[in-house]
């Protein structure tokens, strides 16, 4: 019975620690996150919106949306991860040197659903100093991957003055069957003042050549 019990409170206690963990991926959640969107999900100046693009930089693509931001005369933030951004250092250079603002998306693009906080302060430091050093650029910004701000990563980034930022729209194109005209019907509802797009620069983690559709929607 007394290892028995003691089981009990190993078992209660692990999961007590994996909801704390888990808990600021509420405001994922209909209702609780509500309450904390404008916190966490990017609400910001009516007057404008915020274009931000996630998983690069990736020299398959990335340049392409580079391209078409030139075009169109419009700025962005893009999140990246520090394994890409190793691989293609002068790519986020030249997105700074473009006019963009380089912000942090993680070292590795995973779920983080256990505690880790050692790791997670490790691998986002090392991401954060990659941009710095590579993009030539401090980054504010810091976006979990999956949109999942669990405790050890919000405190990491809160440790090295990142800011943890959402999106409240995006455009699904990461999918197989995204087009140019889906990702803009999807998003084009939650195009209203003051939100956050939230669309991706590299298929590294979504479908093979989904990218194209970004590319096709931007215009």
């Amino acid at each position: 019975m007394v290892v028995l019990r003691a089981a009990g409170w190993a078992c209660a206690a692990a999961a007590g620690a994996e909801l704390l963990h888990l808990a600021p991926a509420a405001v994922r959640v209909a209702g609780v996150r509500r309450t904390a969107a404008r916190r966490t999900a990017g609400y910001g100046d009516p007057g404008h919106l915020a274009l931000t693009f996630d998983d690069g930089p990736d020299p398959r693509s990335t340049p392409y949306v580079l391209d078409a931001l030139d075009a169109l005369g419009v700025r962005a933030t893009f999140f990246l991860l520090g394994s890409m951004l190793e691989r293609s250092p002068l790519l986020g250079r030249e997105l700074v040197a473009r006019g963009h603002e380089a912000a942090v998306h993680g070292w590795y693009h995973r779920p983080q659903w256990y505690p880790t906080p050692g790791r997670d302060l490790r691998e986002l430091r090392r991401a954060a100093e990659a941009v710095t050093d590579l993009c030539g650029a401090r980054p504010t910004w810091y976006r979990p991957p999956y949109g999942v701000p669990t405790t050890g990563l919000a405190l990491a980034a809160h440790r090295l003055g990142l800011r943890t930022v959402l999106w409240t729209a995006w455009g699904r194109d990461w999918t197989a069957s995204a087009t140019a005209t889906s990702v803009y019907r999807t998003a084009r509802p939650g195009l209203t003042g003051g939100a956050t797009l939230l669309l991706h620069d590299s298929d590294c983690t979504s479908a093979t050549g989904s990218w194209r559709a970004t590319v096709g929607a931007l215009p």
